[in-house]
């Protein structure tokens, strides 16, 4: 097992007691799990944890003044959508036995894939009179840990937001709007965006209600993925790359639209449905209704 040596003195481990990560649900917390199958991004995350630190060993032990302010900080990474941002940092001033509280909520926009939650203890501010050995810039790392939580569902993986089409280009009237950028290479959870109109009352109720949807909102979600994959086949059969011997990265758009063309038609070339899109637009259109079996709702 490899250790990470740091060119300055950090206090034992057993300074730090962290308790894990508590996952919020309806009746109440449970333990984070090592996955959620169920999770899409409609489904917004609450996480919350105690870090119990004995600040007076911590600062003892690396050589620092008594009155060293240090500083537990979560961030978060979320491989599926490439960002990553700060939780929660709690500023730790007294001395003794010190305990940081963490309630975190986290936009299930913002995620995907695998979600890495790091918790470090730091130094809060540089100090300018500590020996060599010491601990000296601000943001040193004295102790850390790392939880992960691997995301997974059968709900479109990709983000979506809630915007007023009235405040952008797109006609006012619109229900939604798919947008697709970057090439064939890039993430999928970088290049795929879906966004809803807040003034479409009947939409945005669906993908509120998606959990557990109503009649009418099934049939609106029907609609809304009828559209997108037509959307994103269109899109991938306008690109003379996208065939079938092309070599896409895992968890890149081109993968992503290989993989939804596949689903869309089994045992068809991509070279004759682009063919037919072509020639006959219309039973192009008539197909991949058919595929996505519009309208069944179960």
């Amino acid at each position: 097992m490899t250790r990470r040596v740091l060119p300055y003195r950090v206090p034992s481990d057993d300074v730090v007691t962290a308790e894990p990560w508590r996952l919020v649900v309806e009746d109440g917390e449970v333990a984070l799990p090592e996955a959620l199958p169920d999770w899409d991004y409609q489904m917004d995350l609450r996480i919350r944890r105690s870090v119990h630190v004995d600040a007076d060993r911590a600062r003892r032990q690396c050589g620092l003044a008594t009155d060293s302010p240090l500083l537990v900080s979560t961030v978060w990474i979320a491989t599926g959508s490439n960002l990553s941002g700060p939780a929660q940092h709690v500023r730790l001033t007294d001395a003794g036995i010190v305990t940081a509280e963490f309630d975190v909520l986290l936009r299930g926009a913002d995620l995907g894939g695998l979600l890495f939650l790091d918790t470090a203890l730091i130094l809060a501010e540089r100090r300018f009179e500590a020996s060599p050995s010491t601990p000296r810039r601000a943001g040193s790392v004295l102790w850390s840990d790392r939880a992960e939580l691997r995301l997974q569902g059968d709900a479109p993986q990709f983000p979506m937001a809630v915007i007023d089409f009235a405040r952008t280009s797109f006609p006012d009237g619109a229900a939604w709007h798919l947008q697709i950028s970057g090439g064939m290479e890039h993430a999928t959870m970088g290049a795929l965006l879906l966004l809803v109109n807040e003034q479409n009352a009947i939409t945005t109720a669906a993908f509120r209600n998606a959990a557990k949807p109503r009649p009418v909102d099934r049939i609106v979600l029907s609609a809304v993925y009828a559209d997108v994959a037509r959307t994103m086949i269109e899109h991938a059969l306008g690109h003379d790359d996208f065939g079938e011997d092309a070599d896409f990265p895992d968890g890149s758009l081109g993968a992503t639209l290989l993989s939804l063309f596949e689903q869309l038609f089994p045992g068809q070339s991509i070279t004759d449905v682009r063919l037919r899109r072509r020639q006959s637009p219309a039973l192009f259109a008539s197909d991949l209704q058919a595929a996505v079996r519009i309208f069944e709702v179960s």
